[in-house]
């Protein structure tokens, strides 16, 4: 995955508790986007509307200042695939994603599983 305010990638953690796993590796829905549970650090964030961002900013003149990444996910992945449901809810594909509060957008850079396709 990449935020596109982050400087480095990061991977999904998925833990088992959808009981559905592909290649001996759990299987993701839209509701495994709990911040540093599923969602790990992207490095340092460069976003403004961060406030550790912001106050490093400021404090250095107007310069950007970069600051560690915690990310800030606060509602599921979106749209997810419906037509595949799993523990009730759409199961993740390759085009979905995530938005972070500090207005970054997460996204897949790889699938991480290409033995099964989503339709």
């Amino acid at each position: 995955m990449m935020c596109t305010m982050g400087i480095a990638p990061s991977s999904l953690v998925v833990l088992p508790t959808n009981m559905v796993m592909t290649d001996e590796m759990p299987d993701a829905n839209i509701m495994d986007f709990i911040p540093m549970v599923n969602i790990m650090t992207f490095g340092m964030c460069m976003s403004p509307a961060n406030p550790m961002v912001a106050a490093a900013t400021a404090a250095a003149m107007g310069v950007l200042t970069p600051m560690p990444c915690i990310p800030m996910t606060m509602a599921p992945w979106v749209p997810g695939a419906p037509t595949v449901l799993l523990a009730e809810m759409p199961t993740l594909d390759s085009t979905s994603t995530l938005m972070c509060m500090w207005a970054g957008v997460i996204t897949f850079v790889d699938a991480g599983e290409f033995t099964v396709m989503v339709p």
